[in-house]
C-alpha cells in the first residue's frame, strides 16, 4: 500500500503540533468522536493533512457547500501529489426535483441537467476506494444521498488478463450490462469499440484522458496495453486489468426481473388501499404510471424516474437506509467534517427536507411508498455508519462538545496576531462613542465596522453618520451584487472609513485595516447574536494588531458573557505564546492593490475547477452549447451572490463577458 504523503516546505508550527499529536493519538485509540477547535488563521486546513499522514487511514472530508469543497479539494490536492485526492460533490447542473402542489393541483416534473464531468469525478472516487487505501475524498453533503450499492458495483466488474480465452461478443454484451456504450468510430469515455482482434474500452473514471487496448491471438489475450486517448502513444504494459461499471446504479438483470415483481405487487396493494378509500384517481394514476415503468424496466433494464425504485431493485427492507459514498469506504476511515457548526446541522436536515416533498407524491397517487427509500441518510444512520469523525471548526456546537471525547484547542496564528480586546458599553450614548471611536481610527488610517440588527437601523446609521462628515457605506441584502464588492474595495482603499451592516460575517471579507467593530443590539437574543456569531463577529478584528471590539448592550446576555470569556481564554493563550517565544504581533500591511489582486487570484482559484467542468466538452463556436454554457455560469453567479461570496461572482460574470465578447452573446 502507497502510504499518505504531506509534501510541502513548512512544518507545524505554532499549537499545530500538539492539536496534530492529540487528535491522532485519540484516533489510533478509538475515540469515536474529537473536536478540533480552531481559530481563523491558524493552518487547521494543514493539520487536517499531518492527521491522515499520521493515521494512514483512507479519509472522508465533508464541507457544506461546492466553493469549499473545491478550495479544500486543490489544497488537499498539492499537500498529498502522490496519493488518490477524489472530489465527490452533486452532478447536477440543474435541478428541479419531482413534486406535487395539492392546493393547486400543479404537478412538477422532475428536470435536471447533469454534468458529466463531476459525474466521472464521481466514479473515480468510488473505483479509488475500491482499489486502493491511500485515498482522500473531499465531499458535499450530497454524500449522504444514495448511491449504487457497492457489492453489487465491486461484483460486476469484469476482469481480463493475459492468456485469457475472451470471446469478443460476450465481452460486449458485459460492458454493455455494464452501462458502457459501443461506438466504433469515437472513443469517449464511457464507450468501447472492436476492431478485429483489437478490443479498445475508455473507462470514465480515469483521471487523465487514458485507455486500454486488449489485443487478441484469435481469442487469447496476448497484450494489455494502457494508451492516450488523444495522440494514440502507449503508457503502459499490464499483465491484467479490471473495468468497473460506467455508472454507480448498474443491476444485474435477473435481480431486476425479481424486482419488478415487487414493484408490481406493491402497486397492486397500495391501488387496492386508494380503491378502498374511494381514491379512483389516484389508483388509476398509480397504476398506469407504475404498469409504464415496470414494462421499460423488462425491456429496457432502466425507466425514468428509476431511482423512486432503488429500495425494491436493492431488496432492502423498508425504512433500511440506502447505501451512499459512506458504504464505499472501509470500516477503518477516518472522516474530518469541515465548517461542522454549519456542515452537521445541514446533515441532519437533509432526510426532512426530502420526506416532506415526497408525502404528497405518495399520497396522491404518483409514486409508491417505496420511493420514501430514495433518501439521504437520517443523522443516526449518518452516525453509525462513520467510523470515526473529527468536527474542524472554531466554533463548536455544544452538541459537538458533549460528544467528543477530547476538545483540541489550536489558538496560535502563525503572524502572532491576537483575537481583540472586548468592551461592553451601555446603550445610552452609543451614537457619539462610536463617533469618537471613529474619528479615532481616521487618524490612524485604519477602519470601522458596524452591526446593526435591522435594514432601516443600517440606513439611518448611514444617514447620521453622513451628516458628521464621515465617509460611510451600508450593505444589506437590497444592494446589489457587484456593488457590494465596490463597496468593500472603497473600504480597504480608504475611499470610506466605516462599513455599516447587518451580518458582515457572510461578506467574504478579510481586512487587516479594520481595527474597530462596534456591535449594536449586543444583548439582544437571536441568531445574529448568538454566542457563535459573537465570536466569528470578534474574529473580524483579530486580522490587526490593534483590533478591538465594543459591545453596547443593556445587560450581559448569556451570549455575551459566553463569546467574551472565549476570546479572553483566546488571548490569554496567544499573549502567553508570543511572550514565550519573543514574537510581538505586526498586523499585515500590504498595498491595497496588493490585497485586492491577492483577493482577486483567490477567487479565481475557488472557482477555477468549477470553471474548467463547466467549459470541458463545450463547443463555444456553436451558438447552442454557448447559450447553455452562458445560463449555466449565470446561475453559478446567482449561486455565489446568495452565498454573498461576491469575488467569486466576480470571477464567472467576467467569463461571461469573455466568451460573449469572443464568440458573440
Amino acid at each position: 500500500m502507497r502510504k499518505f504523503e504531506v509534501v510541502s516546505p513548512f512544518e507545524p508550527s505554532g499549537d499545530q503540533g500538539q492539536a496534530i499529536d492529540k487528535l491522532s493519538e485519540g484516533f489510533l485509540r478509538g475515540d469515536k468522536f474529537q473536536t478540533l477547535k480552531g481559530v481563523t488563521g491558524s493552518g487547521k486546513t494543514f493539520t487536517m493533512a499531518k492527521i491522515i499522514e499520521k493515521v494512514q487511514r483512507p479519509t472522508l472530508i465533508i464541507s457544506h457547500n461546492k466553493t469549499l469543497s473545491a478550495q479544500l479539494y486543490r489544497e488537499f490536492k498539492s499537500f498529498f501529489p502522490n496519493n488518490a485526492v477524489e472530489y465527490f460533490v452533486s452532478y447536477y447542473d440543474y435541478y428541479q426535483p419531482e413534486a406535487y402542489v395539492a392546493a393547486r393541483d400543479l404537478y412538477i416534473e422532475k428536470d435536471c441537467d447533469i454534468n458529466r464531468e463531476i459525474d466521472q469525478m464521481r466514479l473515480r472516487a468510488t473505483y479509488s476506494l475500491m482499489e486502493r487505501r491511500d485515498v482522500i475524498v473531499v465531499a458535499t453533503v450530497s454524500c449522504i444521498y444514495g448511491l449504487g450499492m457497492p457489492d453489487v458495483y465491486k461484483g460486476m466488474r469484469v476482469h481480463v488478463e493475459i492468456g485469457q480465452e475472451l470471446d469478443t461478443k460476450k465481452f460486449a454484451d458485459k460492458l454493455i450490462s455494464l452501462q458502457y456504450s459501443r461506438n466504433d468510430d469515437v472513443l469517449d469515455r464511457g464507450n468501447f469499440r472492436i476492431k478485429g482482434d483489437v478490443i479498445e474500452v475508455f473507462p470514465p473514471y480515469m483521471e487523465t484522458d487514458e485507455a486500454y487496448r486488449i489485443e487478441l491471438d484469435w481469442e487469447e489475450v496476448v497484450r494489455i496495453r494502457r494508451f492516450d486517448v488523444m495522440n494514440r502513444s502507449v503508457t503502459g504494459e499490464m499483465d491484467e486489468t479490471v473495468f468497473y461499471p460506467a455508472k454507480h446504479f448498474v443491476v444485474p438483470r435477473d435481480r431486476l426481473i425479481d424486482a419488478t415483481d415487487r414493484i408490481q405487487k406493491e402497486m397492486e396493494e397500495q391501488v387496492e388501499m386508494f380503491q378502498k378509500a374511494g381514491k379512483i384517481i389516484e389508483a388509476d394514476r398509480l397504476k398506469t404510471r407504475t404498469t409504464y415503468d415496470i414494462e421499460m424496466l423488462k425491456e429496457m433494464g432502466t425507466c425514468p424516474g428509476i431511482e423512486n425504485y432503488s429500495g425494491p431493485i436493492s431488496g432492502r427492507a423498508t425504512g433500511e437506509p440506502p447505501a451512499t459514498l459512506l458504504h464505499y469506504f472501509p470500516d477503518d476511515f477516518l472522516c474530518l467534517i469541515d465548517e461542522a457548526h454549519v456542515s452537521v446541522p445541514q446533515i441532519g436536515a437533509m432526510y426532512e427536507g426530502d420526506r416532506s416533498r415526497k408525502e404528497n407524491l405518495i399520497n396522491f397517487g404518483f409514486r409508491l411508498p417505496s420511493a420514501y427509500d430514495n433518501r439521504p441518510l437520517k443523522k443516526a444512520e449518518f452516525d453509525a455508519k462513520m467510523n470515526q469523525i473529527i468536527y474542524v471548526t472554531a466554533t463548536p456546537r455544544p452538541e459537538e462538545v458533549k460528544q467528543s471525547t477530547q476538545v483540541v484547542e489550536q489558538l496560535i496564528r502563525p503572524t502572532g496576531l491576537l483575537d481583540p480586546i472586548i468592551e461592553v458599553r451601555p446603550s445610552e450614548g452609543q451614537m457619539e462613542d462610536i463617533y469618537k471611536e471613529v474619528k479615532t481610527r481616521i487618524e490612524r488610517h485604519e477602519r470601522s465596522l458596524i452591526l446593526t440588527l435591522t435594514k432601516k437601523m443600517a440606513e439611518d446609521l448611514t444617514d447620521y453618520l453622513t451628516e458628521l462628515n464621515l465617509k460611510v457605506k451600508y450593505i444589506h441584502s437590497e444592494i446589489d451584487t457587484f456593488e457590494r464588492v465596490e463597496i468593500l474595495k472603497s473600504l480597504r482603499k480608504g475611499d470610506i472609513d466605516v462599513l455599516i451592516g447587518i451580518n458582515l460575517l457572510r461578506e467574504g471579507i478579510d481586512l487587516p485595516e479594520v481595527s474597530f467593530i462596534a456591535l449594536l443590539d449586543a444583548d439582544k437574543i437571536g441568531f445574529l447574536r448568538s454566542a457563535t456569531s459573537l465570536i466569528q463577529i470578534i474574529g473580524r478584528a483579530a486580522r490587526n494588531a490593534d483590533g478591538m471590539v465594543v459591545m453596547y448592550a443593556d445587560h450581559m446576555s448569556p451570549a455575551m458573557e459566553v463569546a467574551i470569556k472565549e476570546t479572553k481564554h483566546r488571548r490569554e493563550v496567544q499573549e502567553a505564546y508570543n511572550k514565550e517565544h519573543g514574537i510581538t504581533p505586526k498586523t499585515i500591511i500590504k498595498a491595497v492593490e496588493d490585497i485586492l489582486e491577492h483577493e482577486k487570484q483567490e477567487a479565481e482559484e475557488s472557482v477555477s475547477m468549477d470553471l474548467e467542468v463547466l467549459k470541458k466538452g463545450v463547443n463555444l463556436f456553436r451558438a447552442s452549447d454557448r447559450k447553455k454554457l452562458i445560463k449555466r455560469l449565470t446561475e453559478e453567479m446567482s449561486a455565489c451572490a446568495e452565498r454573498m461570496e461576491y469575488e467569486q461572482a466576480a470571477v464567472y460574470r467576467d467569463q461571461i463577458r469573455e466568451i460573449e465578447a469572443q464568440y458573440g452573446k
